[in-house]
C-alpha cells in the first residue's frame, strides 16, 4: 500500500521518531552478546548536527538498551528480542494516541486479507482502552451482531480466561480463529448488573457494507465501513432503489450508525455524489507543505433529493467526514446521536520483512474549517434510540492519549435555520413501551422511524403526526417493498441486503 494513497480514518482495530523508522530492519539482526542499538545509538550521534540533542539521543538509546539487557536477562522466563522489541515499538506507538500502532509481519498480512472483506472471525470492531478490550461496534450480520454484542461492551474474558491487561494485538489473536469453532466471550455492559456470556461459532466473515431497502418512495442506504468498493456499492444501491421506485424516489436515508469508518479517499467519493460545490475535507498535517483540500466535482446523483443522515455515538471517522460535509454544506439534515469525535488521518507504512507502522499523519476538518477532534458532530435533531439506554457512551475524548483539537475555526457546528417544521415535534427518544431493537423488524427502529418522517416532510409527503407502537415480536417480517404506493410509518419493510461487488482492501483490522 503506497504511503500517500492508503489514508485511514477508522477507530479501531477490527476483529483493529524518524531515525528509528529508517533502520528497523536492524533490530533483530543484533547478536545476543551485544547491546541492541548500540550501533544505531552510535550512528544518531554522527548524524545529529546539533551536539545536545544528538547527546540526549545518545543518552536515551542508550538506556533503551540498558533494560533491554537486563529485561532478557533476568525476566523469570526466557523471551526471544523480536518479541522484547515488538512490545517496545508498539509502545512507542500506541503511547502517542490511540489509533497509531505496530504490526508484525503476520499482523499486517491479516489485515491486509481481512480488508478484502472477507476473513475468519466474529464480526466485531475492538479497540484498547486503559488495559481493556471495548467493543467499538459489531458488524452486521455477524456472529457477534446476531449474538447481541453492543456498542460500549468490555470483553473481559475469552473462554473462561481473563484478558484484562492483555495487548489489544493478543486478544484480537484470540478472538480469531477456523471456521465453525465455537468461543465464548464475556462481557461487561452498562446497567447490567452481572457479567454475560456469550457463546459464538466463528463464521467466514463476508463484510457486506451496503444494504438498501425502499420505503414506499424513500430509499434507505446503509454504509457499514468505508472500504475500497463502498462508493460503488453506494452508487449501484441507489440506482437500484430509484429503479424500484419507477423513477420517483422522493427522499433518501443514508445509514451511518456504527459505522467506525474506513478509507479516506472513499469518504470523499460519498460526499462527492451528493455536494455539487465546494470543500469536501482538509487535512492539515506536521508539514504545511503536506497540508490538503479535497472538493466536489459538480454531481449529486439524486438531483437535489432531500436526506436524512443517522448517526450514533459508533459512527466514527470516514462517517464522521461524510456527516460533517453534509451538515456543513445544509445538503442533509443528520438526526440521531452525536457522533465518535475522531478528527485524525492515519497511514500505513510497510516496512519490508518487518509488518508495518499505522501511524496519525494528520487532522482533518470540515467543510466550514471545524475540527471534530474529541467532539464529534453534534445531530442537527436529537432522537435517542431507546427510552432507558443513554447513546453509545465512550468516545475519543474518552481515550488514552488522544491528540488535541487545534488548528479549526469552530467547535461548534453551523446554526440551522432551514429544519422543516417537523423537526420541533421529533422526540428526543421513543415512549416507555417502545420494544427492543429487533434486526429483522425496521418498525422497531425509532431513530430511522423518525428519520422517515423527517424526510417525507420534506419531500412534501404524508406524515403520521405520532409514531405507532410496533409489536414487540412480529409474527413474520415485512417483505421488502417495491414500486408500491407510499406506506406510514407503522409497517416499514425489512431491508433488502445490497451485495456490493468483491470488496477489495480495508486498511483496518477486524476479527
Amino acid at each position: 500500500m503506497k504511503f500517500r494513497k492508503g489514508l485511514l480514518v477508522g477507530t479501531a482495530f477490527l476483529v483493529a521518531g524518524v531515525g528509528l523508522g529508517s533502520q528497523l530492519g536492524q533490530w533483530s539482526s543484533f547478536s545476543s552478546n551485544s547491546l541492541v542499538v548500540q550501533a544505531l545509538a552510535e550512528d544518531v550521534k554522527k548524524d545529529q548536527t546539533n551536539a545536545d540533542k544528538s547527546a540526549e539521543t545518545y543518552r536515551l538509546l542508550t538506556l533503551f538498551g540498558d533494560v533491554f539487557e537486563r529485561v532478557r536477562a533476568n525476566y523469570v522466563e526466557p523471551v526471544s528480542d523480536r518479541d522484547l522489541i515488538t512490545n517496545a515499538l508498539n509502545g512507542m506507538l500506541t503511547g502517542l494516541d490511540p489509533h497509531s500502532s505496530y504490526m508484525t509481519e503476520k499482523q499486517y498480512h491479516n489485515m491486509e486479507i481481512q480488508t478484502k472483506g472477507e476473513f475468519g472471525g466474529l464480526g466485531l470492531e475492538v479497540q484498547a482502552e486503559d488495559g481493556h478490550i471495548k467493543v467499538v461496534s459489531p458488524i452486521d450480520g455477524t456472529p457477534a451482531a446476531k449474538a447481541g454484542i453492543k456498542s460500549g461492551d468490555y470483553i473481559i474474558a475469552i473462554d473462561g480466561k481473563n484478558i484484562d491487561g492483555m495487548p489489544l494485538n493478543t486478544a484480537v489473536d484470540k478472538m480469531r480463529g477456523k471456521p465453525n469453532t465455537p468461543i465464548t466471550l464475556t462481557l461487561l455492559r452498562l446497567k447490567t448488573p452481572k457479567p454475560i456470556k456469550v457463546t459464538m461459532t466463528r463464521e467466514i466473515i463476508h463484510i457486506q457494507v451496503i444494504k438498501s431497502a425502499l420505503y414506499g418512495k424513500i430509499g434507505y442506504i446503509r454504509i457499514s465501513q468505508f472500504n475500497e468498493e463502498t462508493e460503488k456499492g453506494m452508487h449501484k444501491a441507489f440506482d437500484k432503489l430509484q429503479k424500484e421506485a419507477g423513477g420517483k424516489l422522493a427522499g433518501l436515508i443514508i445509514d451511518l450508525r456504527n459505522d467506525p469508518g474506513g478509507l479516506l479517499d472513499q469518504a470523499i467519493a460519498v460526499c462527492r455524489d451528493f455536494i455539487k460545490d465546494g470543500a469536501i475535507v482538509s487535512t492539515k498535517a506536521r508539514d504545511p507543505k503536506d497540508n490538503q483540500l479535497w472538493n466536489a466535482k459538480g454531481t449529486d446523483i439524486t438531483n437535489g433529493l432531500p436526506i436524512v443522515v443517522l448517526t450514533n455515538g459508533g459512527s466514527a471517522s470516514a462517517s464522521e467526514i461524510v456527516s460533517g460535509a453534509l451538515q456543513d454544506h445544509r445538503r442533509a439534515i443528520i438526526l440521531g446521536g452525536k457522533t465518535f469525535g475522531k478528527g485524525s488521518v492515519q497511514s500505513i507504512m510497510p516496512i519490508p520483512g518487518n509488518g508495518a507502522v499505522r501511524l496519525t499523519i494528520a487532522r482533518y476538518y470540515t467543510p466550514s474549517g471545524r475540527s471534530i477532534q474529541g467532539l464529534g458532530i453534534t445531530p442537527d435533531i436529537d432522537v435517542q434510540d431507546s427510552y432507558d439506554e443513554p447513546e453509545f457512551s465512550i468516545r475519543e475524548a474518552d481515550l488514552d492519549h488522544v491528540i488535541k483539537n487545534e488548528g479549526g475555526n469552530k467547535a461548534k457546528p453551523p446554526v440551522r435555520n432551514d429544519l422543516p417544521a417537523i423537526a420541533s415535534s421529533i422526540p428526543k427518544q421513543p415512549p416507555k413501551n417502545w420494544p427492543k431493537y429487533d434486526y429483522n423488524n425496521p418498525a422497531t427502529d425509532f431513530q430511522l422511524q423518525q428519520g422517515l418522517k423527517v424526510v417525507r416532510s420534506m419531500a412534501g409527503l404524508p406524515v403520521e403526526k405520532e409514531t405507532p407502537v410496533p409489536a414487540a415480536k412480529p409474527t413474520e417480517a415485512p417483505k421488502p417493498a417495491q414500486t408500491t404506493p407510499e406506506k406510514p410509518a407503522t409497517t416499514p419493510q425489512k431491508p433488502a441486503n445490497e451485495n456490493s461487488p468483491a470488496p477489495q482492501e480495508q486498511k483496518i483490522q477486524k476479527k
